[in-house]
């Protein structure tokens, strides 16, 4: 069975950092993509960041400021700088196999607030 695990949000003050991590257990085919995904309660789930072997994407909404990257263990990183109120969410982890199968994490919470 495939386990996606996020970890590392947390609560920081505007303009600081933090470093979340999506990490892949079990049994899984080639991975296609990792991306991450954000949520706020009552808005649509927001993809923020995505890495696709040499690829990478960025939502505007963060560009310059988050940056993704992937060790070849499979674990993902999204490194958040100079961070906003606005980017107070859950965070969520989404991976993608070659068979186009998508495993979802549980999420990690990022508070932003003076």
């Amino acid at each position: 069975q495939v386990q996606v695990v996020e970890s590392g949000g947390g609560s920081v003050q505007p303009g600081g950092s933090l470093r979340l991590s999506c990490s892949v257990s079990g049994s899984l085919p080639h991975i296609n993509n990792m991306n991450w995904h954000r949520q706020v309660p009552g808005k649509e789930r927001e993809l923020i960041a995505s890495i696709a072997g040499e690829n990478l994407y960025y939502s505007d909404s963060v560009k310059g400021r988050f940056t993704v990257s992937k060790e070849k263990n499979g674990t993902m990183y999204l490194q958040m700088d100079n961070l906003k109120p606005e980017d107070t969410a859950v965070y969520i982890c989404l991976v993608v196999d070659n068979f186009l199968t998508p495993y979802w994490g549980q999420g990690t919470q990022v508070t932003v607030s003076s």
